[in-house]
């Protein structure tokens, strides 16, 4: 069965920033502008694959610490205790909070995994232009496109919840280091996402990459 055409068959590129389609005007040291925006034209995003793989390794090492070192200090009648992510989900759980508990967990633990995963494997196989399953990655790309604007859940959490038991006035709960390194985990995998041009998943498909 014929494949449809990509774009390079059909001379033509998409500007990166207002998504118009223009004539591929692209010659060796020569830089064409979109006519709409003035965006500089490219078939694809430039070092777009190596520039992901430095943001997600960059994800994966701020991780550590953001699991380890404690992300609130809990201040109850002149005694305190410090928490890390998975304690405090630990503790909420204990406590008869479950909803809070799970909103933590799956944000902190299984989401920031499931992208790592996922971001990993969409960059290994547009790098060895593979054809395996092209439609699948592509509809995981989008998944990890959409799942990045919930990816702040947790901190949003521990920022109510110490605003909710300061206002009460017997326990007070303040923010720690580690959430700020998972702050930037958010921050670097939403980067490594933006980075990464999902037409690169196609790419097998047009030289004959590996299956």
């Amino acid at each position: 069965m014929n494949r449809l055409p990509f774009a390079s068959d059909l001379s033509v590129v998409g500007c990166h920033t207002c998504g118009l389609v223009c004539e591929d005007l692209d010659a060796p040291g020569q830089t064409h502008q979109c006519p709409r925006c003035g965006s500089a034209l490219h078939q694809r995003r430039p070092n777009g694959i190596a520039r992901a793989w430095a943001l997600l390794l960059a994800a994966v090492i701020c991780y550590i610490p953001a699991n380890v070192l404690p992300v609130m200090h809990t201040s109850l009648l002149g005694r305190g205790s410090s928490s890390t992510i998975m304690e405090g989900a630990v503790e909420f759980w204990t406590s008869g909070s479950y909803g809070i508990a799970l909103v933590i967990f799956i944000a902190s633990v299984a989401v920031p995994c499931a992208k790592f995963l996922i971001l990993g494997l969409l960059l290994a196989t547009s790098q060895r232009r593979s054809r395996w399953a092209t439609r699948e990655r592509a509809k995981l790309y989008r998944m990890v496109e959409f799942v990045g604007y919930w990816s702040m859940l947790d901190v949003l959490v521990v920022a109510v919840v110490a605003a909710l038991v300061q206002f009460r006035g017997l326990t007070d709960i303040s923010p720690r280091v580690g959430i700020l390194f998972f702050g930037m985990v958010v921050i670097f995998t939403m980067l490594a996402a933006m980075s990464f041009d999902p037409r690169h998943i196609w790419d097998g498909e047009i030289n004959g990459g590996d299956e």
